[in-house]
This record gives structure tokens, C-alpha cells and sequence, in this order.
């Protein structure tokens, strides 16, 4: 957690929405895809880091 960089408001509303949408699929059961969300969620961080670096 401490490698995570400053994300604007709308990477927060964003990274938001998929996890509220994470949590809405896992009620339906322990063996439901959750890789494609996961990811976009990392896209978002990995393209905040690489702002942070710049």
C-alpha cells in the first residue's frame, strides 16, 4: 500500500464503482469471475503511478 500513488477524484469514483461492483458479484458465490474488474482496477493504478513518475 505504501507504493500507491495519488489518485485524482475520478480515478477514486472509478476504482469505487468496480469494487462496489466486485462486492456485488462475489454475493453470488466463491467461484465468480472477478479477473476482468481486478483488472481494470489495476490499469487505473498502474496509469497513476506513471503519472507520479513523469
Amino acid at each position: 500500500m505504501a507504493d500507491d500513488p495519488k489518485l485524482t477524484p475520478a480515478e477514486k469514483a472509478k476504482v469505487a464503482v468496480l469494487v462496489g461492483r466486485m462486492c456485488k458479484r462475489s454475493i453470488a458465490g466463491d467461484h465468480v469471475y472477478l479477473t476482468d474488474l481486478q483488472r481494470k482496477v489495476d490499469r487505473i493504478l498502474d496509469r497513476a503511478r506513471q503519472r507520479g513518475t513523469v
